[in-house]
């Protein structure tokens, strides 16, 4: 975990919190990851690291990018600011 929090800083400048290392898909998977490829309702095998899933004040997936899909894309942003302001 030490090693990934460190290369994600060093190359993404990244500073927020890190989950632990999980598995995202196949017979380790962590429940999380079966809820959200799964139940979700953006169902689909996890392709890569960095697929995206946008979650609602609720808990619930509003959304589901792919890993080539810059974080910082127009469209995950719109729809992160709409999730914000919606009451």
């Amino acid at each position: 975990d030490r090693e990934i929090k460190q290369f994600c800083s060093l190359n993404f400048g990244i500073q927020f919190p890190l989950f632990a290392k999980i598995s995202v898909k196949g017979k380790d998977i962590h429940p999380l990851y079966a809820y959200l490829t799964k139940e979700s309702g953006y169902p689909g095998d996890i392709s890569w690291n960095f697929n995206k899933f946008v979650i609602d004040r609720t808990g619930h997936a509003a959304a589901r990018y792919g890993s080539r899909t810059d974080p910082l894309d127009k469209e995950i942003t719109e729809k992160i600011e709409s999730l914000l302001s919606a009451d």
